[in-house]
C-alpha cells in the first residue's frame, strides 16, 4: 500500500525517535479508566482495600534514543494492584510507561500501529481522530508525567491473571532525551508511587531481552599499523550486561596476521583470538556479565619478516549482531568503539594591550570559547525548572571533578606570566551540549619575532591552546565563527592584516593556535626617524657647496652626533639581536659616509693649507655628485638585502 501524503505528514507529527515513542505518544491523553490520569494525586488513587500480600521490586537500567525496555511482569492475579514509578537517574531522561495484556515485539507493535493508521488513511477518515481508538487497542494502561516533575507514575487494577508486557520509554512530548532510569514496581503497596518504597518480595518484573530494542551494532574499522605505532589501542563505548561483542579483523593486503585483546578498564586481558599470528584472521567473541565501561581492544599483527608487523587492518565490531552480520558488515546502530568528543575551540583577539619587543612577548585581553556534547552533561528541566544550567567561576569544574566527569580542559602554551580572568562561565542544556567561555588578560610569548625587516617589518603571533586530553577523549576542531578579531585592539603601533586558526596533532593530542600577522603603522618611523635623517643629509650636501673645509668638518662631526642620538632611540626598540635590521644597516650608512665627509673635508682643508687648492677644488667638484648618489646606492643595496624577499 503506498502511504499517502496526510500519512506521511501524520509520521512526521508523531515520531522520529522510533516505534516506541510512536506507540506511547498519544497514549498519555487517552488513558483508560485504569490508568493514572495526568494531574492526578497518585497515592489517593490507592485502593484502601488492597490485598494484604505486598512486592516490590527495584529495577535499574538505561535507555538510548532509539530504545524502549519491555518486561515481563510475574505472578499478577485479580484484584492485584499494580504500581509503578519510573524516575530519571542520569541525562535528560522524560521517561513513560505503558502497560499491555498482551505480548509485542517492537517491529510487530510498529507493524500494527501503522498498520491501523494506514487503513483508516484508505477509508478517508481523519487519523488524528481515529488514534484514540488504535491506542485503546495496544495498552491497557499508561502515563507520563503524574509522578514529580517528569515523573511517570501508573497505577494499574488487575481484572484477570494473564500475561503482562510493561514498556519503558521515553516521552515523545520531549524530543531527544536518553540516560538511566530507577523504576519501582510494586504489587499492592500504594508507597511505591512516593518513590521510595524498600524492596520487599518475590520478583514481579523480568527483562524482556528479546522484546526489547536491545540495540545491535555494528562498526566497521579501516586502520594500518606502522613502524611508529606497533599496536593500536581502542577504547570501547560503553556495554551493557548480557551484551555480545565479537571482533573480526583480517587484513586486506595481506601484509599482515591480526592478532586482538580485549582488556578491562584496569588492563586485565579478558579474552584474545590469534595470539600466535598463525590465522590470516582473527574473531573475538566475549559476553558481559555485568555493564561496563572504558574496555580496550588491542589490535597488532604478526608477519613472517618480523614480530611486529605493519600493514593495512580491517575490523568489524558488532554488539548483540548476528554472525552473518561480519560478511558485507557496513556500520549501523550505536558506534561501539568510543569515538572522541569534538571541541570546537576559538578565540576572539579583543585588544593588544602591549608589544614588548625587548622581552618579545605581547599582552592581550582574549576571549576562548570551546564547544562540545557529551551525554554524561545531559540533565532534565524538572531538576532545575530551567531549559539550561549556567556555571560560573570554578563551580563548573568541581561538579565535574565530583561526578567524575572529564571536560577539555586546556593550557595556554605559550602564556607567560598569570592569567588575569575577567569572567568564566559554563552554559549546559538539557541534551548535554556545553559552552565554555573565558575572557581574560595575560602575555604571550613570541618567539617567532623576526626583526631583519624593522621598520617594515610583519610579525606573525600566535596564540596556542593545547588540550590536557589524548586525542581519544578530545579532539579539537576549529569552527571559523567562533574566532576574531576585535573592532578596537587599543594599540596603536600594530595593525591585523591577516588571521587564522590552525589545528596539528602531536604526542596523541590536538593542539590549537590563532595566527594573526600584524605590520606596523610607519607614520611614526616614517616622519620621527626617516624625515629628519633625509633633512640631515640634505643640509649636509648643500654644505658642499661652501668653500670652508673647516665649517665642512665641524657640520659632518654634528651630523654624526645625531645619528648616534637616532641610533639610541631605535635600540631601545629592540632587543639585542645577533643580526643587523634595515635600520641597523640604514644608521651604520649614515654614520660611515658621515664619519667619511669629516676625513675627506679634513683632507681638503690640509691640502689648502699646503697651497694645493686647485687641487682640493679640483677633488671637490665630484663630491657634490658622489655624496648623494653615495646615499642613493647605500640605500638601494639595503633594501635588495634586507627588504626584498
Amino acid at each position: 500500500m503506498s502511504e499517502s501524503n496526510r500519512t506521511r505528514q501524520l509520521r512526521r507529527l508523531i515520531g522520529g525517535a522510533g516505534a516506541l515513542l510512536l506507540v506511547a505518544m498519544l497514549a498519555l491523553a487517552l488513558a483508560p479508566a485504569g490508568a493514572l490520569a495526568q494531574g492526578d494525586d497518585p497515592v489517593s488513587q490507592a485502593d484502601p482495600l488492597a490485598p494484604e500480600e505486598k512486592r516490590v521490586q527495584v529495577v535499574q537500567s538505561h535507555l538510548d534514543l532509539d530504545r524502549g525496555n519491555f518486561y515481563h511482569l510475574l505472578g499478577l492475579e485479580a484484584g492485584d494492584i499494580l504500581y509503578v514509578y519510573v524516575t530519571r537517574t542520569s541525562g535528560n531522561l522524560d521517561p513513560t510507561v505503558a502497560l499491555s495484556d498482551e505480548y509485542h515485539e517492537a517491529g510487530l507493535l510498529s507493524e500494527a500501529f501503522w498498520g491501523q493508521v494506514d487503513l483508516v488513511v484508505e477509508q478517508g477518515a481523519d487519523p488524528l481522530e481515529a488514534l484514540p481508538e488504535i491506542y485503546g487497542s495496544l495498552f491497557v494502561a499508561w502515563d507520563d508525567d503524574s509522578g514529580a516533575g517528569y515523573d511517570a507514575a501508573m497505577v494499574y487494577e488487575v481484572a484477570a491473571e494473564g500475561d503482562f508486557q510493561l514498556l519503558v520509554t521515553s516521552s515523545p512530548a520531549s524530543s531527544d532525551t536518553f540516560g538511566a532510569y530507577q523504576m519501582l514496581i510494586g504489587v499492592n503497596e500504594p508507597a511505591v508511587l512516593s518513590g521510595s518504597a524498600e524492596p520487599v518480595g518475590d520478583v514481579i518484573a523480568s527483562h524482556d531481552r528479546d522484546s526489547s530494542q536491545i540495540g545491535e551494532a555494528v562498526q566497521v574499522i579501516q586502520g594500518e599499523l606502522t613502524e611508529d605505532e606497533g599496536v593500536v589501542t581502542l577504547t570501547l563505548a560503553e556495554l551493557s550486561a548480557g551484551d555480545e561483542l565479537n571482533v573480526y579483523a583480517d587484513s586486506p593486503d595481506g601484509s599482515l596476521r591480526p592478532v586482538l585483546v580485549l582488556e578491562d578498564y584496569g588492563g586485565k586481558p579478558l579474552a584474545s583470538s590469534n595470539l600466535g599470528g598463525k590465522s590470516e584472521t582473527a574473531l573475538l567473541s566475549h559476553r558481559l556479565g555485568e555493564s561496563a565501561e572504558a574496555f580496550k581492544l588491542s589490535v597488532r599483527g604478526v608477519s613472517d619478516s618480523s614480530e611486529i608487523a605493519q600493514g593495512k587492518y580491517r575490523l568489524v565490531v558488532t554488539v548483540n549482531a548476528p554472525e552473518e552480520a561480519i560478511a558485507g558488515a557496513f556500520n549501523r546502530g550505536l558506534p561501539v568503539v568510543k569515538e572522541p568528543i569534538e571541541v570546537g575551540v576559538g578565540v576572539v583577539l579583543q585588544q593588544i594591550t602591549d608589544v614588548d619587543q625587548v622581552a618579545e612577548n605581547f599582552g592581550a585581553v582574549v576571549e576562548l570559547t570551546m564547544e562540545w556534547q557529551d551525554p554524561l552533561l545531559a540533565f532534565s528541566p524538572d531538576t532545575c525548572n530551567c531549559t539550561y544550567e549556567v556555571y560560573t567561576g570554578d563551580s563548573f569544574s568541581k561538579r565535574l571533578d565530583e561526578a567524575k566527569i572529564d571536560w577539555p580542559q586546556f593550557t595556554l602554551f605559550n602564556q607567560q606570566g598569570n592569567r588575569w580572568v575577567q569572567n568564566r562561565n559554563v552554559v549546559t542544556t538539557p541534551t548535554g551540549q556545553a559552552r565554555y567561555r573565558e575572557r581574560f588578560t595575560t602575555d604571550f610569548q613570541a618567539p617567532d619575532f623576526n626583526f631583519r625587516k624593522f621598520p617594515f617589518d610583519s610579525q606573525t603571533l600566535y596564540m596556542r591552546v593545547h588540550s590536557l586530553y589524548p586525542e581519544d577523549t578530545f579532539v579539537y576542531v576549529a569552527p571559523e565563527e567562533l574566532s576574531g578579531i576585535g573592532d578596537q585592539l587599543g594599540e596603536e603601533e600594530w595593525e591585523v592584516v591577516e588571521a587564522a586558526t590552525e589545528i596539528t596533532h602531536e604526542d596523541g593530542k590536538t593542539r590549537y593556535a590563532y595566527r594573526f600577522v600584524v605590520h606596523r603603522y610607519l607614520q611614526f618611523y616614517i616622519f620621527r626617524i626617516f624625515v629628519p635623517i633625509l633633512l640631515i643629509i640634505i643640509v649636509s650636501w648643500f654644505i658642499f657647496f661652501l668653500k670652508d673645509y673647516g665649517k665642512r668638518v665641524d657640520v659632518a662631526g654634528a651630523n654624526l652626533l645625531v645619528f648616534v642620538a637616532f641610533n639610541f632611540t631605535v635600540s631601545g626598540e629592540l632587543p639585542r639581536l645577533g643580526y643587523l635590521t634595515f635600520m641597523d644597516a640604514i644608521l651604520i650608512g649614515v654614520f660611515v659616509i658621515s664619519a667619511f665627509v669629516v676625513v675627506f673635508n679634513v683632507y681638503l682643508k690640509r691640502l689648502e693649507l699646503a697651497g694645493k687648492s686647485e687641487l682640493a677644488e679640483r677633488i671637490d667638484r665630484f663630491s657634490i655628485w658622489i655624496y648623494p648618489l653615495t646615499y642613493g646606492i647605500g640605500v638601494a643595496i639595503a633594501v635588495l638585502l634586507f627588504l626584498v624577499d
